[in-house]
């Protein structure tokens, strides 16, 4: 009788320990992910000898990555979120960076946002990109940079180390906002990061406005001022079902901590229109331009550059992509298409062909 008691009370703690493993696991998801983009470019003025150069690329759409995001379910619809995200060079299979450059970071996420802790990408950047034509293409899109060429990117911080972040949403509204602890002792200002956006959609419009600073590591002792960057952002889009037109404009500034050290001031304008041609078919053109400000005369380069691209999607997780672009500059100014590489000379044309892949 004993041991049939205890036979039945194993067996239904058993039992009970099972349904609650099983439970549990349905309340949680971990995913595994990933964009594969690899393609071959044709560049001009690519070397300091003014040789054009034909090479494997990864990531001429998207930048290519992989990583792992989860979600619990901690009821009272309050959930635990984490995200593992890092960056892959497909044309060498080395990584991009560090192990998880591109995100890093665990969190809460409930009824009224999301916060989250770690690395990520800024707020800005989350607003912004939704606003860009080619929709931060590496090749080609200054939206939030520019070429690699001038003294200055001109643009905004892409991800940001030890941040706090919050997003939320409000009816048509979205909203968010980023602060990056700087970590230098002495003060808690020095190297310290902010970052704010905004945006409303109704229908098929929607428009954007977003702001972010950097401060830098340390004041300069003869001045007793730091570095500081900041970047205003403002844009429009207007959806159909055939067509999309965005426009853009970021105005950038640097103020520099150092003594006899000018200000850089930059603004950046885009616009882009899309068609797409149902079922798979997606075209767009897009002009990207900077106005250099307060640089001495004949000195600004004001690049400008025109892209075309065409997409056609083979299934919902992979398409074939073409881009043509050419980018011109002031004042025999250097010029290149791309964030990363510089080029030689005061005009770059480019065509980049590739396959892009989503798991």
């Amino acid at each position: 009788m004993n041991k049939s008691l205890l036979s039945l009370a194993l067996f239904s703690a058993f039992s009970v320990l099972s349904i609650a493993a099983t439970v549990a696991h349905a309340q949680s998801n971990v995913q595994v992910y990933g964009l594969i983009d690899a393609g071959v470019e044709q560049l001009n003025n690519a070397t300091a000898s003014g040789g054009s150069m034909t090479k494997v690329i990864s990531g001429g759409k998207n930048t290519s990555r992989w990583g792992f995001r989860g979600v619990e379910d901690l009821g009272g619809n309050l959930k635990a979120v984490f995200n593992l995200e890092g960056g892959i060079l497909l044309d060498t299979g080395n990584l991009d960076g560090v192990l998880f450059k591109r995100q890093a970071y665990v969190g809460l996420e409930g009824n009224y946002g999301r916060v989250v802790i770690g690395r990520s990408f800024t707020t800005t950047y989350d607003f912004v990109i939704l606003f860009d034509p080619l929709g931060y293409a590496p090749n080609y899109s200054w939206a939030t940079s520019t070429n690699g060429s001038g003294p200055s990117k001109y643009g905004m911080t892409t991800a940001f180390d030890n941040l706090v972040k919050y997003s939320g949403s409000t009816g048509d509204f979205k909203y968010g906002a980023t602060v990056a602890l700087g970590e230098q002792p002495g003060s808690a200002n020095d190297g310290r990061k902010y970052a704010v956006a905004g945006s409303w959609t109704r229908g098929p419009f929607a428009a954007m406005a977003a702001y972010e600073r950097i401060n830098g590591n340390a004041v300069v002792t003869a001045t007793g001022n730091r570095d500081e960057t900041s970047a205003y952002h403002l844009a429009a889009d207007y959806k159909l079902t055939d067509w999309r037109f965005t426009a853009g404009v970021r105005a950038y500034k640097l103020v520099a901590g150092r003594a006899a050290t000018a200000d850089v001031k930059a603004d950046t304008y885009w616009g882009g229109v899309s068609y797409y041609v149902q079922p798979a078919w997606t075209f767009t053109g897009a002009v990207y331009y900077v106005d250099v400000k307060n640089v001495a005369a004949g000195q600004d380069a004001d690049p400008t550059m025109y892209v075309l691209r065409s997409m056609y999607a083979l299934s919902k997780r992979t398409d074939l992509y073409a881009a043509a672009a050419y980018a011109k500059a002031k004042n025999n100014k250097l010029v290149s298409l791309s964030r990363d590489d510089p080029g030689f000379a005061s005009t770059q044309r480019g065509v980049t062909v590739g396959i892009q892949h989503r798991f």
